[in-house]
């Protein structure tokens, strides 16, 4: 078998004999090809059986290109290893044990919609208030109890309020719905082996006999359910080989522990550790300024990329005055990149939150740039955006039953769907709107929402009518029950719709609804991105890019409260995740690195000057093109000059926190100003400013 394409340290990670091995493999150093070089060289050259074989990855988009790529090395035995994600191997054991489990053969398996619907079922059987316990927010806790193995006994034991209670006891019989059902949940695929284990000893062994060799991708990535899975099937041979990279675990909100890969010596105590540190990817500027990064972080393995690519050049770092300005900066950017013949598809965009996105469509869009949005919808496609333009649509235009049959029953209001044929009916009968046809019942309560909305609106500034809206319609109360992340987004979403008002507002004056509605709908009014061979600007969160490469990267928001983000910097754990996000970020890029921030910001429809992220003082500086400091700029200036054209702020803005000159951070509820103190300055200013707190 030809290796002659591997290095000295992949040879010897493929070469390595059987027992324990785990593979940090650095950003770009090969690890796929190593992993499945490795399994290769054990069928062709050692004679290893493929059925003795199982490799497991995260995606089926991964496991299936990990096959493909096994099968072309050795032919038609690649077929007989089990290739798969987690949650398929756990299938494939459930399907071989199910009567052990007290299923019959033919179980069914619940997606999340439907085990909703089972939730929604048992808290109506509980006569709990679901507006108070939002159903979603319990078949999370379910399932994040499920992959931290905490049973429904277990959870007993971990009952202490009202909430955990109604957990619980909702937990118990969503498990018993889910066994008289003959059906399983998603998590079950995973916590249903392990429970077969723990009880037949006999069975276990026989996986430990089938699966003698085990390959693990992606190791930093699992989860309780998953690492006591393969600890278990690997416990008797011990020919566990794992591939990842601590430096590249970002993914601990949905239940990853990066420890998993940090403890592999202390599980397995003859375990063999290589290291791949050789890039194929970056150039050496870009790794160095990983390399730089990266190294404060403490709790990680000591690695340090290298690179026998060409050195590059700097990485560009842009301080940019506003979101909009940092959107035109990448604009035109990119068509100067396009001028020399670099193609779209060699360029992605990324950013912290999906929120940030909004001015870099509307920049590309405006610019008739084609990009295409990864792991998200366009902002004005999203749902919570969608719904929110619908309930002010209603209120523009009572006439606009579109907009009503989206809303009418979000927020839930128990309007059903025969209550809404006859409404249709009854409209079509007297030639109205459905709107103008409500008399009676829940559909009453929501018409004369929309119309107390609608005349409260004409008193209210735009941006205020948003908060009104959300307010009383009930859509932010419903997010904010739900307790997930998905939620969150969603929120973040709808506040930083306020950005967009806001913005119309300032630039317009004086705005009315109508305005408004029809410039969001030039913006909005926008075909979905199609399957056509044209060169796209790839848009997206740094969690959605792992794994990806591209030419040209541009990172965007690099400021303290986005990247790292405000809910990541009070506890070491979350700010080294950060950090190592930032890591990711930085090492998807193979030719050029920009790294942009603005002054002011207007972000979930509030005005902040952020400090530039941290993450950009930690790069060395032979790594990156630093803009020069203007020391006039931070000079202390006394009250009578608080307010210059070059903080871009003025009397009246909404800030969150305003940073200059020395590092002297102040804290305001409305700007009195953004000011570089002296030292002996900040006591005489606070005293003169009761608003102003030093933080």
């Amino acid at each position: 078998m030809n290796l002659d394409y591997l290095n000295d340290k992949q040879l010897e990670a493929v070469l390595a004999e059987d027992g324990p091995l785990l593979i940090l493999a650095g950003a770009g150093s090969g690890k796929t090809s190593v992993l499945t070089t490795k399994v290769a060289y054990l069928i062709k050259e050692r004679g290893i059986n493929p059925k003795n074989i199982v490799a497991i990855t995260f995606t089926n988009k991964a496991a299936k290109e990990m096959k493909e790529r096994i099968i072309d090395l050795v032919g038609r035995e690649g077929y007989d290893i089990q290739i798969s994600t987690f949650h398929s191997f756990g299938l494939r054991i459930i399907k071989e044990n199910y009567d052990k489990l007290g299923y019959d053969k033919n179980f069914t398996i619940l997606d999340a919609d439907d085990s909703l619907t089972v939730i929604k079922k048992i808290l109506k059987e509980m006569n709990i208030d679901t507006t108070r316990y939002n159903p979603k927010f319990i078949r999370n806790q379910i399932s994040s109890s499920k992959n931290e193995m905490v049973t429904v006994d277990k959870y007993k034991q971990l009952v202490n309020n009202e909430v955990s209670d109604v957990t619980y006891k909702a937990y118990k019989k969503y498990q018993e719905t889910l066994l008289r059902n003959n059906s399983l949940d998603f998590d079950d695929l995973l916590l249903k082996p392990i429970e077969l284990f723990m009880k037949h000893q006999d069975v276990l062994q026989q996986y430990q006999e089938i699966f003698k060799y085990i390959f693990i991708d992606e190791y930093q990535d699992t989860n309780e359910a998953q690492y006591r899975l393969s600890k278990m099937i690997a416990d008797k041979y011990k020919n566990i080989c794992v591939v990842g990279d601590d430096s590249q675990s970002i993914y601990s909100w949905r239940g990853a522990n990066y420890k998993n890969i940090l403890n592999f010596e202390k599980d397995y105590k003859n375990a063999k550790i290589i290291l791949l540190e050789q890039n194929y990817r970056s150039t050496k500027t870009i790794l160095n300024a990983a390399n730089s990064v990266i190294k404060n972080n403490t709790m990680k393995k000591d690695k340090n990329l290298w690179t026998d690519n060409e050195e590059g050049e700097l990485i560009k770092y842009v301080r940019c005055n506003d979101e909009r300005d940092e959107a035109s900066f990448v604009v035109n950017e990119i068509k100067n990149l396009r001028e020399t013949g670099t193609s779209l598809d060699d360029v992605a965009v990324l950013y912290r939150t999906n929120a940030q996105s909004r001015t870099i469509e509307e920049g590309f869009l405006n610019a008739n740039i084609p990009y295409k949005m990864v792991g998200a919808f366009a902002f004005y496609s999203r749902k919570e955006i969608k719904d929110l333009i619908a309930y002010l649509k209603l209120m523009y235009n009572v006439k606009d039953d579109v907009s009503l049959l989206r809303i009418i029953n979000y927020p839930k209001r128990k309007i059903g769907a025969k209550t809404l044929d006859n409404l249709s009916m009854e409209a079509i009968l007297n030639d109205t709107s459905m709107f103008e046809s409500i008399s009676k019942g829940k559909e009453l309560e929501f018409k004369n929402l929309i119309l107390e909305m609608k005349d409260k609106s004409e008193n209210l500034s735009l941006t205020e009518t948003i908060d009104m809206v959300l307010d009383k319609s009930g859509i932010k109360k419903d997010l904010e029950s739900e307790h997930s992340l998905e939620a969150d987004i969603r929120l973040e979403n709808l506040e930083e719709f306020k950005s967009i008002t806001k913005t119309f507002e300032e630039e317009s004056g004086i705005a009315s609804l109508e305005d408004f509605l029809n410039e969001i709908s030039l913006v909005s009014d926008v075909n979905d991105q199609k399957n056509d061979n044209l060169s796209k600007v790839t848009l997206m969160t740094i969690h959605a890019v792992k794994g990806l490469e591209f030419k040209y990267v541009f990172v965007v928001g690099m400021e303290e409260n986005i990247f790292p983000h405000v809910n990541s910097i009070d506890g070491p754990e979350g700010l080294e995740e950060e950090r190592r996000l930032c890591y990711v970020a930085i090492t998807r890029a193979k030719k050029k690195l920009y790294l942009l921030n603005a002054l002011k910001r207007t972000l979930f429809g509030r005005t902040s000057v952020n400090m530039p992220s941290r993450f950009i003082k930690e790069i060395d500086d032979d790594c990156i093109d630093k803009p020069k400091v203007n020391k006039e700029k931070e000079k202390s200036f006394d009250k009578t000059s608080m307010f210059n054209e070059d903080n871009g702020l003025k009397p009246g803005d909404n800030v969150e926190h305003a940073v200059y000159g020395p590092g002297v951070v102040v804290a305001v509820d409305k700007v009195i100003a953004t000011i570089a103190f002296k030292k002996d300055g900040i006591k005489k200013l606070m005293k003169n400013h009761k608003s102003i707190k030093k933080v």
